[in-house]
């Protein structure tokens, strides 16, 4: 079938169904001058009369009895099917490339990963482990994870889990040698655990907030650490005062241990936290739509995206 013959053919059933040529103009959603020529040329590229017109009446002739009765079966088939596949939910398939922090991946994407390949079995979900804050675009990544605060304005983000804190942690054992800080310029006195984000030169400077001002704290110390796991497992072995996410997977069990100990907490309020994010274009992958969807679900939260 050739061209637009398909259409054609179509709008010689709407006819004959309808009866009249104005009807099936309508049902076609063309004019009726139009859907008389589209008649005229199958009429003229097949080699047949199909219709007998007068002003009065349309009639099928003998050959479009027969094209009728053999097409409508067919065409009913046709519409059938393509009706099946647009209906159907489908089972996204393909490669997923998502990029995002270490804390991320333990808090919100490994505790759900049976759960995705039990319904999305045909996803192949490709994760890069990255503290530093990269273009996924340009490195190849589909999606990423990261803090809301850090989601270029040209991406669309979604927010995922609750929101964080940021908390400052020390041993008992350190503060019983030197003292509990008190303020976050006491923290001035002690010595410190820093972090330098992976990609960046710039050591971290810790942040606090007095009465809903942020500020920040340039610490000093003897160690410095590219990731905050390594910091914490430090400030429960007694080596400084660490500064992290009060997390359940890294922080709350060295607590809960009586390992570590918060420290100005009424400094230390929410703010928002981690969001899945991509790059605005006409069609989102079904694949990428399948995992960007499952995350929010798996990881909800009352606050809106």
């Amino acid at each position: 079938m050739r061209g637009s013959e398909f259409a054609d053919l179509r709008a010689f059933v709407a006819i004959v169904e309808e009866g009249n040529f104005s009807r099936a103009a309508a049902r076609l959603r063309i004019s009726p001058s139009t859907l008389s020529q589209t008649i005229r040329q199958l009429e003229a590229r097949i080699g047949v009369q199909l219709l007998n017109r007068t002003t009065r009446s349309t009639a099928l002739t003998e050959a479009g009895q027969r094209l009728f009765d053999r097409f409508k079966p067919a065409l009913g088939e046709m519409e059938a099917a393509l009706g099946e596949v647009r209906n159907l939910p489908g089972r996204p398939a393909g490669t997923v490339r998502l990029v995002l922090p270490r804390l991320a991946l333990a808090t919100l994407v490994e505790p759900h990963l049976g759960d995705f390949y039990q319904q999305f079995p045909d996803i192949t979900l490709e994760l890069g482990i990255n503290d530093a804050m990269i273009d996924i675009v340009g490195d190849g990544f589909d999606i990423g994870i990261t803090l809301g605060e850090l989601v270029e304005k040209d991406m669309i983000a979604v927010k995922l889990g609750p929101d964080l804190r940021q908390v400052a942690v020390a041993s008992p054992d350190y503060l019983a040698q030197h003292g509990r800080p008190h303020t976050p310029a006491d923290l001035l006195g002690h010595n410190c655990i820093n972090w330098r984000k992976p990609g960046s030169n710039k050591i971290y400077n810790w942040e606090f907030n007095d009465d809903g001002r942020w500020f920040n704290v340039a610490v000093n110390g003897a160690l410095i650490v590219s990731h905050r796991d390594t910091a914490l497992q430090a400030a429960a072995q007694g080596a400084g005062i660490a500064f992290a996410y009060w997390s359940s997977q890294w922080m709350q069990p060295l607590i809960d241990a009586g390992k570590l100990v918060p420290l100005l907490e009424s400094y230390s309020p929410d703010f928002p936290g981690w969001y899945v994010y991509y790059a605005r274009q006409h069609h989102t992958p079904p694949a990428v739509r399948a995992v960007i969807d499952f995350l929010r679900a798996a990881n909800r939260c009352d606050d809106p995206a």
